[in-house]
């Protein structure tokens, strides 16, 4: 059954679009585009799915599944969290400056959540105050690194988190790639490691207070919130039974996961129920991972599972205070 009037999608806050600046590319150490493959290498790595270099080829499938507005951002193999601090500052200029461009294509249709980069928060905050000047105050950024290691609780971070809420700014926490070998079979650094690194970020967010002392911020978790929603009562009884250092005087994990948000791709219609119980229906929003075949490439019918009303409120209801 083809959508109806009443099934389009008012807004996709995870949709991933790579910046391809021909006439900057060559001056960035690490990075080539191939005029001939019409892809870029990004450390080594060629990111090969052509269709995340063209934000005409978004357009096309928003408008075969009634998708009205995307929020763009950079995929995570443009991410490069070993850059140092001058090196990080070019790329994350060139990347935000290329989302502009890309946006500017289709004004109407397509806005940046500009990168934020989780290995130098003083940057990140950095861009946070300047962004917000000029621009809607929506950013994106990984949800830590493990090899890097990144602690989102760490006092480092203060600054940003402080910049977040002065600017009632939105942000998209996206997890990366993991560097334990035990992920590498079966595809499990993708497959289970990234809704555990998200789930980690909800924790450190959660158990170290940040979401409570910053409340005009809004944060919201990658695929359905990862794992989050099934651990939220275990991180909780470790707080009520006094597990070392596990009671910080915070909210309860299961209130304070209320603060977040979170897209709708888990992938199964319980677990999306469960996200949705544990976050708040009204906290869920609707996200397709596009162009990537681990999102949701047809929404409708892979939603189609979904309760009516909770996939109304994904749908239609919850995007409204975002736009």
């Amino acid at each position: 059954m083809s959508p109806t009037g009443e099934e389009r999608i008012a807004l996709d806050i995870h949709a991933h679009l790579a910046p391809a600046l021909n006439d900057r590319i060559g001056a960035i150490a690490g990075v080539s585009w191939n005029d001939i493959e019409g892809t870029m290498t990004i450390d080594g790595y060629t990111l090969a799915a052509k269709s995340v270099y063209r934000p005409e080829a978004l357009i096309a499938w928003m408008d075969e599944h009634r998708v009205e507005r995307a929020w763009i951002s950079i995929p995570p193999p443009l991410y490069r969290l070993g850059l140092d601090a001058p090196a990080m500052r070019a790329w994350v200029l060139y990347a935000n400056d290329g989302l502009d461009t890309l946006a500017a294509r289709f004004p109407d249709r397509l806005s940046p959540l500009y990168h934020l980069p989780v290995t130098q928060p003083a940057l990140a905050a950095e861009i946070v105050a300047s962004r917000a000047k000029t621009s809607r105050p929506r950013f994106a950024m990984p949800a830590g690194s493990q090899d890097h290691k990144v602690i989102l609780s760490d006092a480092a971070f203060a600054p940003l988190w402080t910049a977040l809420n002065a600017a009632r700014a939105f942000l998209f926490l996206h997890p990366c790639k993991g560097c334990d070998p035990r992920y590498e079979p079966f595809y499990l650094h993708n497959l289970l490691c990234s809704p555990v690194e998200t789930a980690l970020a909800a924790a450190h967010l959660a158990m170290s207070g940040i979401l409570e002392r910053h409340p005009d911020m809004t944060v919201c978790l990658a695929h359905a919130g990862g794992a989050s929603a099934a651990v939220a009562g275990r991180l909780e009884r470790g707080q009520v039974t006094g597990r070392p250092g596990a009671d910080t005087g915070a909210q309860k994990p299961r209130l304070a996961f209320k603060r977040f948000c979170v897209d709708c791709i888990a992938h199964d219609a319980d677990a999306l129920k469960l996200a949705a119980a544990m976050h708040g229906q009204d906290h869920i929003l609707f996200g397709s991972d596009w162009p990537f075949s681990m999102g949701l490439p047809d929404p409708h019918k892979q939603l189609a599972d979904t309760d009516a009303a909770l996939r109304r409120l994904i749908f239609h209801d919850n995007p409204r205070r975002f736009l």
